[in-house]
């Protein structure tokens, strides 16, 4: 009798999980799968359109290639022909200062310089910041500690303004999150793990970067724009992916609009039952949603367990694209986009420059732009209607880039508490969690919620899951060889 399995949620997450049993399943003991969807849609959170000739990302636009997991399904997908990189021109990008996009500063990686003469000339800091970053050099490590914020980090190794002019914002831009409550240790491990090693952020970022410049060297290529040459995307969008995953799916695997109401253990099986009254047995479920949908769907099984889902905190941001004409945007458009600290008191988190960053994204003579509204620290403006944010994004958009034409179009897409907050304490309650979820033979947790946002962290997040299934009913040896 084959092993049945559900897999709810039909996000990259679950698709990678259910295309890794797949790859799994020549073994003896073969799968049974059924994917429930509440939406009407695969995917989640990426969704690629096109209009007029654009190509237009409602989600994320691209993944690092750094991180290994997405870039190795593509290459067992055979689309790895499809993957592009950054556009090699213009491979930086702005903060915005007192009201204008001042570049950051060439080699400066997430919150500290790796190279002297860029930094000193950059108007982005004072002499007083320049000189308070370079005493990272000096400073002593700090006592081992359980966990600290972001920003209690920086402010300890490199001072206050390296914070608030890029840290802050870059991390707005990555997790739409307050560093002065995200989880060092959570988020950017690294970083710890500089400091401890070498005793200096910079330091270590030197280091790196002379390896980085010697490995590329060996291999007779440039490393210019090193982190965004890392970024990648597909040549029709992110779309890609998730189409590609739905394909090659068994006929009647993938359930749409059936949305999981609840589970509940029955002897040696799980019973899902669903919005529309039906119901699904299995022998694993494997819960690939939100934290806090994911809490409604465990209530019954297991109220403490779901009262520690719930405690997990997420942020809600909305995207605004839109379409010009080239000739109606004066700036020079030399980078990938920019980022907005909090202290400039401004309605947007970051600005992206699509049609800049990837190529085939608009047709000749025109710019797809986006803009980003919402997150942990404007959560406010979120709650506007959407007339409100595209007309707030682009005053945002005059103000900064002189953009004083109206766009072509514009379309916004709302992500309401679609992105994890790894605040202070995160390891050591997910870490609870998984303490919980072990108490109950064949359930599992997967997803952005636990160990990685980004979409590499999600595709190895289902690809762990979906061999956690099958190291029950298989040698752990076949399940490492396949």
């Amino acid at each position: 009798m084959a092993h049945r399995v559900i897999i709810i949620g039909a996000g990259i997450t679950g698709l990678s999980a259910a295309h890794r049993l797949q790859e799994l399943q020549d073994f003896p003991a073969q799968i049974d799968l059924k994917i429930l969807e509440a939406s009407e849609r695969p995917g989640g959170t990426i969704e690629t359109v096109e209009r007029d000739g654009f190509l237009v990302e409602k989600g994320p636009d691209s993944f690092l290639s750094s991180k290994p997991w997405l870039l190795n399904l593509c290459k067992r997908l055979k689309i790895i022909d499809r993957v592009v990189q950054t556009n090699s021109d213009n491979r930086r990008s702005f903060v915005v200062y007192q009201g204008a996009l001042h570049p950051l500063p060439e080699g400066f990686l997430m919150m500290a310089p790796t190279r002297l003469r860029p930094f000193i000339t950059s108007s982005l800091f004072s002499w007083a910041g320049k000189l308070r970053m370079g005493l990272d050099l000096v400073l002593p490590r700090a006592e081992p500690s359980d966990d600290e914020s972001v920003a209690s980090f920086v402010r300890r190794r490199l001072g206050r303004e390296a914070l608030e002019r890029v840290v802050q914002p870059l991390i707005g831009g990555i997790y739409t999150g307050d560093p002065e409550n995200l989880s060092l240790r959570a988020t950017m491990p690294r970083f710890l793990e500089m400091e401890e090693k070498h005793g200096s952020v910079i330091r270590a970022m030197w280091r790196e970067q002379r390896q980085a410049a010697y490995r590329a060297k060996s291999r007779g290529s440039a490393d210019s724009g090193a982190r965004y040459s890392m970024m990648v995307s597909f040549d029709r969008g992110m779309q890609t992916i998730v189409d590609e995953l739905v394909r090659i799916l068994p006929d009647q695997t993938l359930q749409l609009g059936r949305k999981a109401t609840g589970i509940r253990r029955l002897g040696t099986e799980w019973q899902v039952t669903t919005s529309a009254g039906a119901v699904h047995t299995a022998d694993d479920v494997m819960i690939a949603l939100p934290s806090y949908k994911a809490a409604n769907l465990v209530k019954d099984t297991d109220p403490e367990l779901a009262r520690r889902l719930s405690g997990l905190s997420y942020a809600s941001s909305a995207i605004v694209n839109f379409a010009y004409d080239r000739s109606d945007i004066p700036h020079a458009l030399d980078g990938f986009g920019f980022v907005v600290p909090e202290i400039e008191g401004r309605n947007i988190i970051a600005g992206s420059f699509s049609s800049i960053k990837f190529p085939n994204r608009a047709p000749d003579g025109k710019v797809l732009l986006r803009a980003f509204v919402g997150g942990a620290m404007q959560a406010h403006l979120y709650d506007m209607d959407d007339e409100e944010i595209e007309h707030l994004a682009s005053q945002e958009l005059l103000d900064l880039m002189g953009i004083q034409a109206d766009p072509l179009w514009s379309i916004v897409t709302r992500w309401p508490l679609s992105m994890p907050q790894y605040l202070v304490g995160h390891m050591q309650r997910t870490e609870q969690i998984q303490t919980h979820v072990s108490r109950h033979t064949g359930l599992t947790l997967m997803g952005n919620a636990y160990a990685g946002v980004g979409l590499p962290d999600c595709v190895r997040s289902g690809e762990d899951a979906a061999e956690r299934v099958i190291s029950r009913l298989q040698p752990q040896e076949a399940v490492l060889q396949a």
